[in-house]
């Protein structure tokens, strides 16, 4: 299975549809703040990997607690998700802190200084 092949696109967004559940739901690590979404996913085409890219809204203790939590409940969300999708392997997650949300607000208000200035 290629990359990019539509099999590899469908299971990247039903693995991100069920995390972004999992995480919001099921999940009672009082580490993880409520305020943290999926932004998106990348399940390597032999399916023993994942990378899932999440977004926390909140300062950098937040973003290091949230993620010390998922890592910690990484068995738990593995499993959850095996019972969801039907897959030949339920992938090993990586969860990696996405900054571009943060980085996009950033550039907009530099952007509006630069105009408010005029």
């Amino acid at each position: 299975m290629r990359k990019n092949s539509i099999k590899n696109i469908r299971i990247n967004e039903e693995v991100l549809r069920h995390l972004s559940e999992i995480i919001r739901s099921e999940i009672k690590d009082p580490r993880i703040n409520p305020m943290t979404s999926v932004v998106s996913v990348e399940v390597a085409p032999d399916l023993k990997t994942c990378k899932a890219y999440i977004s926390v809204l909140g300062d950098e203790q937040s973003q290091k607690d949230t993620l010390t939590g998922l890592k910690s409940a990484e068995g738990y969300i593995r499993r959850s998700l095996a019972r969801e999708i039907n897959l030949r392997n339920t992938p090993q997650i990586t969860f990696i802190i996405d900054q571009s949300i943060e980085y996009g607000v950033h550039m907009s208000h530099l952007i509006d200084e630069v105009n408010g200035s005029r």
